[in-house]
């Protein structure tokens, strides 16, 4: 009884979300989100200087501006405050770098007729390294240009607000030097988690 029960509460919130306000896009609309997100570097980073290099974690603000080139086709730019993270080797700190990774993407939201509106996007990512800093040396973590793959939702609140929950992939991939010389390169290649409050203008 209690699962029967539970199945249709479930079914109930489904339908209350699908039927609730929708956040329709239509060419010309200008929407911007304000939120946050964290950069997540894949668990093995490459090999530097003969080490096993592994990435940290970073959370930083993240501000989104998204125009619609046609009914529901957004192009959109993903900007933040600058990430920082600590590089280890060999399981131990050993630098931190910044880096500023504005990602331009084409993203395509289904024309669901309910609250919850799902995208997906495809496009480029520009991510740029500075403040590379290693006790002693000089240490330098070139620029990267790489694909970027984007998936999510928004949540509409009414016909001008949503939440948006989403996931990137981004592919950063980076030459490092040490005191000049080439020491391999750094594979970053993070998942990119992110909410954001979305108003449309």
């Amino acid at each position: 009884m209690k699962t029967h029960s539970s199945l249709l509460s479930a079914t109930a919130l489904a339908a209350a979300l699908l039927a609730g306000p929708a956040l329709a896009q239509s060419a010309g609309d200008l929407t911007i989100g304000f939120g946050a997100a964290v950069v997540a570097p894949k668990s093995d980073n490459g090999t530097l200087a003969g080490a096993a290099a592994t990435v940290d974690n970073s959370t930083r603000p993240s501000i989104t501006v998204e125009y619609f080139i046609r009914d529901n086709l957004g192009i959109e730019l993903l900007g933040a405050l600058p990430f920082k993270h600590g590089i280890n080797l060999a399981g131990a700190y050993a630098a931190e770098t910044k880096h500023l990774p504005p990602t331009v993407t084409l993203n395509w939201h289904f024309p669901t007729g309910g609250a919850l509106k799902p995208f997906v996007g495809l496009g480029v990512n520009y991510t740029a390294f500075f403040e590379e800093r290693m006790a002693g040396h000089e240490l330098k973590i070139e620029d990267s240009f790489g694909l970027a793959a984007h998936l999510g939702t928004d949540w509409a609140l009414d016909d001008k607000r949503a939440v948006r929950f989403d996931l990137r992939y981004i592919d950063i991939d980076s030459d490092v030097t040490l005191d000049g010389s080439p020491i391999g390169k750094v594979e970053v290649d993070p998942l990119v988690a992110g909410i954001s409050y979305v108003m449309k203008f």
